[in-house]
């Protein structure tokens, strides 16, 4: 990270902040929290959170040490923001489908730059905000007039991420998301992820059929999977357990690129698929959302340790 760089004034002064300073990652503008308790980074680009941990322990999120920072490309690694659709479009329902314009997948907010809208800060917590309005500036991918204003609270206790979407347009939005979230492991033969028991879910490497979950998730492979449940989550570790509370969800995305599809991955090492886990609070599948003229619907997680 190179050193602070000035912002217009449009934003808050970095003077009255006290453990939260502007940065360059790469090319892009980045917020660093240096609090006595805990540190996280996020870019202003895509809203995406790169680190967080607790003081002197290593990153909570999985970061791809092939990641790149440069405008109008996504991160690998951290917790991306997949929204206003997540997914292949082809895959997403018809109202969701008719307004999006491009083959592109998960989106375009992980690669737009957001708007610095606060940032709050105690002996106990800091708390930043940014937001995206689409107006017109990506009518060419899609068809709608949001606004989204995602809030990242950090504490001693965890990373609590909520991203509230309000529909700006006269007519009815559909949309589905998720908050991608990259976990780390040692050893992935040596992981699971508990709390999908007995769920439903669609196996997207088998034609998108169903199936239902037989104790907890293992990783033999490549794994994509989009279960019907919102339910709070641990994912285990050799190393750590860490729990996943979502709200304003009933799906969770649970991936694994595996050995094959790991090689053909931008910014993936071939063999990163056995140190990390993909675990996405999200509205996905049928767990898409319609909101009505002004409706709101906030999609969030809160991540812990375990």
């Amino acid at each position: 990270m190179s050193e602070r760089i000035d912002k217009p004034s449009t934003t808050l002064p970095p003077g009255q902040w006290s453990f939260t300073r502007w940065k360059t990652i790469g090319q892009l503008e980045a917020l660093e929290v240096q609090h006595p308790l805990f540190e996280a980074a996020l870019t202003l680009q895509g809203a995406h959170l790169v680190h967080f941990s607790q003081t002197n322990e290593s990153n909570w999120l999985w970061l791809s040490d092939l990641a790149r920072f440069q405008p109008g490309r996504a991160i690998r690694g951290g917790i991306p923001v997949c929204w206003p659709w997540f997914g292949d479009p082809s895959r997403n329902p018809p109202a969701i489908r008719a307004n999006i314009k491009t083959p592109s997948a998960h989106g375009f907010a992980r690669t737009a730059l957001w708007q610095l809208e606060d940032v709050n800060e105690s002996a106990h917590e800091v708390e930043i905000s940014l937001s995206l309005n689409t107006s017109d500036d990506f009518s060419e991918l899609w068809q709608g007039h949001a606004l989204a204003l995602i809030t990242f609270n950090f504490s001693l206790r965890g990373c609590q991420i909520a991203l509230t979407t309000t529909n700006l347009s006269k007519t009815p939005m559909a949309l589905s998301q998720a908050l991608h979230t990259y976990l780390p492991t040692p050893d992935i033969a040596g992981t699971r992820l508990l709390g999908l028991g007995n769920s439903q879910y669609i196996d997207t490497l088998k034609d998108w059929s169903y199936a239902t979950q037989d104790g907890p998730v293992y990783f033999e492979g490549e794994t994509d999977r989009i279960y019907e449940s919102g339910d709070r989550l641990v994912a285990t570790t050799p190393e750590r357990r860490t729990k996943l509370t979502g709200f304003g969800s009933d799906s969770t995305v649970v991936w694994n690129p595996g050995p094959e599809k790991s090689k053909r991955l931008s910014d993936f090492p071939d063999t990163g698929w056995q140190n990390m886990l993909c675990v996405e609070t999200a509205n996905a599948a049928g767990d898409y959302r319609v909101l009505n003229t002004g409706q709101s619907h906030t999609l969030g997680v809160l991540i812990e340790r375990g």
